[in-house]
């Protein structure tokens, strides 16, 4: 049997990816969200004990994480935010890994990795056939995260300058979607993009 054609996507907050992956699930294919299995993982037992441990109890209130607690607590501090990727990163990886073994008779299975280049090389045995980037410029992001999220330019420039730069990441990107026009022209992109890897 043929494999799947594993395809990564990944960009920045406010770049559009959701709109990519959305539009993916409704033209039939299949997504692996790795937030959502983040999300799943972090009230695991074996994973609440570690985050109890090292960062502190008061984190959980009846068994559930205070995110954005969490959030705060490794937004400013790459030493901590290491300490949990490495509790979380080994676990989402091999339920991603499980999840596209689940989908292998699929001829493409895409994998929505929001921070897939600023983890570099801790992909932990994953390759990817391809890794599609989602990019708007600096300023479109600030406008969507603005409008997206109640907040004002200020907090919104500091909450993208804390993530590895769009213009950056371009440099890993096998097949950029530019979105920074309306969700027909992103559409178009994206289905261009499909019939390329349909061949």
């Amino acid at each position: 049997m043929k494999q799947s054609k594993i395809i990564a996507i990944t960009g920045s907050i406010a770049s559009g990816k959701s709109q990519v992956t959305n539009f993916l699930k409704q033209l039939y294919y299949k997504v692996i969200d790795s937030d959502i299995i983040s999300r799943d993982i972090i009230n695991e037992r074996e994973v609440i004990e570690k985050i109890k441990s090292y960062f502190g109890e008061n984190l959980y209130s009846e068994g559930v994480l205070d995110r954005s607690a969490l959030a705060s607590i490794i937004f400013n501090d790459r030493e901590k935010r290491d300490l949990l990727d490495s509790i979380t990163h080994p676990l989402i990886y091999k339920r991603i890994s499980e999840k596209i073994e689940e989908y292998k008779r699929e001829k493409i299975v895409f994998v929505d990795i929001p921070l897939l280049i600023e983890n570099g090389t801790k992909s932990y045995g994953m390759n990817f056939d391809e890794i599609w980037l989602v990019y708007a410029d600096k300023e479109t992001q600030i406008r969507r995260l603005m409008s997206r999220d109640n907040i004002s330019y200020d907090y919104a420039n500091i909450k993208i300058s804390s993530q590895m730069s769009m213009e950056e990441k371009r440099k890993y990107a096998d097949i950029i979607l530019d979105n920074r026009g309306d969700l027909n022209e992103l559409k178009d992109k994206v289905l261009k993009a499909l019939n390329r890897l349909n061949k």
